[in-house]
């Protein structure tokens, strides 16, 4: 693409887009700009890598309206939009390149069930098992070594990665990818204790529902309701080595990073952030647009839109910080209070 037709393509999504330099030049692919070299386009979108301008080799930057750029434009072209990270991703899915999971059609070690529905398009990879009753949507792609079990649906123009495992009744929406090595619809963590010690198994007889644009990333695992479904809506992303236990509720667009772990039916609004390694006791609920640091340990509801949780037990952001910044000061409260307790002992006063 020259930059005249990146500038043209951005334009779809951008109300401005501002061209500064020439636009002829020919971008033959993204890079970061502390090593983009020469025919390459990269962005800007924290300050701290403005830096880079005067370093970088790169034909092309990405940068925000506000950037000024007078002292480098001489030698690059630049790109002014308002979200200078939303426009690099437009790009880079311009240039990426598809993946090619497996040959068009089904596979001839593939092994499919009695009464499958599969629709146009669907690509079906080597020693895939495709369970009795299934449906696959048109332009959906189930990799090698995948294994879907019986009565599960899956839309159309899904990504299914290899040696995923999908167990029975599991309902995929429109255009889901989940990444390999993930079990969607295993039996949820339920067994009743017995007054010998030991444990019954509660059936779990729920499925899992995953809406449409969602993603799942590799080795994550979605359990099965005991009754009804584990939900994971619309738009929702969730990254590798997440656990979602039984009858748990994901709201859409929410986002959820590695290592987590959400207990049984926990609930979750739209547009939560969830970071990395953020633990969940169960029976427990999330207002819309929550946002939990990494590590927190969320042991109770918060059901104010918007709040920002963090620390162990979680608390409100700025609480936690206040508690943390006294923390760091024990060490020169007790030898303050120490020094006290020797001046009142001297004087013979209380030694309370």
């Amino acid at each position: 693409m020259t930059i005249q037709e990146i500038k043209q393509y951005l334009a779809q999504f951008f109300e401005h887009v501002e061209l500064v330099g020439d636009g002829g030049g020919a971008i033959s692919g993204p890079a970061k700009i502390e090593s983009a070299a020469a025919g390459e386009v990269t962005f800007v979108a924290n300050e701290k890598y403005l830096r880079y301008l005067s370093e970088t080799s790169a034909s092309l930057v990405i940068v925000h309206r506000s950037v000024d750029v007078t002292a480098h434009a001489g030698r690059r072209s630049f790109l002014k939009v308002s979200d200078p990270y939303t426009a690099f991703v437009f790009v880079l899915q311009r240039f990426a390149r598809p993946r090619t999971l497996a040959r068009p059609g089904v596979a001839p070690t593939a092994v499919i069930g009695e009464g499958v529905s599969i629709g146009d398009g669907v690509t079906i990879g080597d020693h895939a098992v495709v369970g009795d009753r299934c449906s696959i949507g048109a332009g959906t792609t189930i990799a090698p070594h995948a294994v879907i079990m019986h009565d599960v649906r899956i839309g159309g123009e899904c990504t299914i990665f290899p040696h995923v495992t999908l167990y029975d009744g599991t309902l995929i929406g429109e255009r889901v990818v989940i990444h390999a090595g993930t079990v969607i619809g295993a039996d949820g963590f339920g067994f009743a204790p017995q007054p010998d010690g030991s444990y019954v198994k509660i059936p779990q007889m729920g499925i899992v529902e995953i809406g449409d644009d969602a993603e799942i990333g590799a080795n994550a695992t979605i359990d099965r309701a005991t009754m009804g479904s584990t939900v994971i809506a619309k738009g929702v992303k969730i990254d590798n080595l997440v656990q979602v236990a039984h009858n748990c509720r994901i709201g859409e667009h929410t986002v959820v990073a590695a290592q987590a772990g959400i207990s049984g039916s926990t609930i979750m609004g739209r547009s939560c952030m969830i970071g990395g390694q953020a633990g969940f006791a169960g029976h427990l609920e999330l207002a819309d647009r929550t946002h939990v640091a990494a590590q927190a340990g969320v042991s109770k509801s918060f059901l104010e839109p918007g709040t920002a949780i963090r620390g162990y037990p979680a608390q409100p952001m700025r609480d936690q910080l206040r508690h943390e910044a006294m923390l760091r000061h024990l060490g020169s409260m007790k030898e303050k209070i120490d020094r006290i307790d020797k001046v009142l002992k001297e004087q013979g006063g209380s030694q309370e």
